[in-house]
């Protein structure tokens, strides 16, 4: 390493040992003129999040507060009845577990809650998945299952692994407005499923959910284990540290409070100002320098520890629903957006760190490395060296490979990977997602994009309820694709209703037969008759 390299580096290094965590942004080009550049810009973002903490209206297009900081630190919370709210769902959380852990609170055919599934989708269902992956089974509570589609071999792979055991497990349905439909097929897909092995649902299940929505009517109508509230003021991709994330990490034995108070702390160092050892304005701004605020590179996440391979799954919901915007808070069309992918290392090594380093430079690494070996001692493999300290050469050694060809990159570490660190990790992207999207002007809290997707898949369910009346009204008589199209009342919808029908037809008992053509057009479907089904 150059002197000017360490000098650099000794500059522009951030490390706070009490919470054992470090950020390096040295490699990161262009980054000192970005901090001149962007520091007045950054001053304003930071004082738009202390009017978010403060309790200012946040996401303008639904009139929302956004309170996922108050999560961890109530007393921010800018009413009593929220701060109370937060604190009497953590107590909830805390007690539950316990109860179930203790087998005081047991399934009503006897024995212990062994298994938890977790059902839900994006934000709800990801967070979790990290949970579960970090803590492992070294909680020593409940083993962790999740239910995150509505794909059909996926409920029957998930289901299967439980197989006997279902009596024994709790299910966990995640939904905010009640109405998400994918959470709504695996819950009635896990009903029935108890229905088939002589199980009662509703002694099994828990909602989190939001006060007054389907899901909590529901619940509350057959009398569920346990309801947990999801206030409008927590968004999806920002409900690790509600209940959605306490909950599972509760009964998987995790430790709540260290949770909370590494992102309590990590919250703490992230409102100071800039240029006082602030990491999430230093990461802001270190994806400013890449972008030039224009979405013009990606960020590749490479952390090197198994336990984190799902965390650049997670940052890819965080980052680019919150950042992937259409438009700026202007109104201009911007088209912004920062898009994530990532593997684990060394993985990569062999995957396509080759193209990073020598193909277009078109993004930048973030490196995530953990210090802590293991909890057991770990053998030589070599002389004096562990299998950590390869995994620590690959990483410093792929970091300065791609330094070579003028590749930026930035390094977190993390002393250990537990709880509270985790805790941390995940409220200094939080953070910084919510300052870099001040720098471009863009709605962190929103989600248009999703939600014109919901729309549409609305539209193609319809599709299909009118192709299986025109398929039940001219049953037995082979049709065109268009042919049947246009008896649904939907002529302009071919190509969807072909999609469809070929679904349709490769399931058995759904009544439709194909005859296949050597183009699209040539395609043949039938209904089959009532008696044939």
């Amino acid at each position: 390493m150059s002197l000017e390299t360490w000098q650099d580096f000794d500059d522009h290094w951030i490390h706070h040992g009490d919470l054992g965590f470090s950020l390096d942004v040295s490699r990161i080009a262009g980054l000192a003129e970005t901090i001149t550049a962007m520091g007045p810009a950054m001053n304003l973002a930071l004082a738009a999040m202390a009017d978010l903490e403060a309790g200012a209206c946040a996401n303008p297009d639904e009139d929302r507060q956004v309170g996922h900081y108050w999560l961890r630190d109530p007393d921010l919370a800018p009413d009593e009845s929220a701060a109370n709210l937060i604190r009497e769902t953590v107590a909830r959380i805390k007690s539950f577990a316990t109860e179930v852990h203790a087998g005081r609170l047991a399934p009503a055919g006897g024995g212990r809650f062994c298994h938890v599934l977790h059902i839900g989708i994006g934000g709800s269902a990801l967070g979790p998945q990290l949970i579960s992956q970090v803590l492992g089974r070294g909680g020593g509570g409940c083993r962790l299952h999740f239910l995150d589609n509505t794909d059909p071999d996926g409920f029957q792979q998930v289901l299967a692994a439980i197989g006997s055991e279902l009596g024994s497990t709790l299910t966990v349905v995640v939904s905010k407005s009640g109405g998400t439909r994918e959470t709504h097929n695996g819950m009635l897909v896990v009903a029935a499923a108890c229905r088939a092995a002589g199980l009662d649902f509703a002694p099994h299940a828990v909602a989190i959910t939001g006060k007054g929505s389907i899901l909590d009517q529901q619940a509350r109508e057959e009398g569920w284990r346990l309801i947990l509230p999801l206030p409008d003021w927590v968004g999806g991709r920002t409900s690790l540290t509600a209940a959605v994330g306490l909950l599972p990490l509760a009964l998987a034995g995790g430790d709540v409070d260290a949770f909370l108070e590494g992102a309590r702390r990590m919250d703490a160092l992230t409102r100071r100002a800039a240029g006082c050892g602030n990491p999430a304005v230093a990461m802001a701004l270190a994806w400013h320098a890449m972008t030039a605020g224009a979405a013009r590179r990606s960020m590749v996440v490479l952390p090197y520890k198994d336990r984190l391979g799902l965390l650049a799954r997670y940052l890819q919901q965080l980052i680019m629903e919150s950042l992937g915007k259409e438009m700026d808070m202007a109104g201009n069309k911007v088209n912004q957006g920062l898009t994530v992918y990532g593997n684990k290392g060394t993985t990569d090594q062999h995957a396509y760190v080759q193209q990073l380093r020598e193909g277009p430079d078109d993004f930048f690494v973030t490196f995530v490395q953990v210090l802590e070996d293991a909890a057991m001692p770990v053998p030589e493999v070599a002389p004096g060296a562990t299998p950590g300290d390869f995994l620590l050469g690959f990483l410093l050694g792929t970091r300065q490979a791609l330094g070579d060809k003028g590749r930026s990159s930035l390094l977190i570490t993390l002393r250990r990977l537990n709880e509270r660190s985790l805790g941390a990790l995940i409220a200094l992207f939080e953070r910084a997602v919510g300052l870099y999207a001040s720098l471009v002007n863009v709605n962190a809290y929103n989600q248009p994009g999703v939600e014109a997707g919901k729309q549409a898949a609305g539209g193609v369910m319809g599709l299909q309820e009118s192709i299986q009346k025109a398929l039940v009204r001219r049953s037995g008589i082979w049709l065109s694709p268009g042919d049947i199209a246009a008896d649904a009342g939907e002529a302009g919808s071919v190509e969807t209703a072909f999609h469809i029908l070929r679904h349709l037809a490769a399931n058995p008992r759904r009544g439709v037969d194909e005859e296949e053509g050597d183009r699209p057009a040539t395609w043949r479907f039938r209904g089959t008759t009532e008696e044939s089904r």
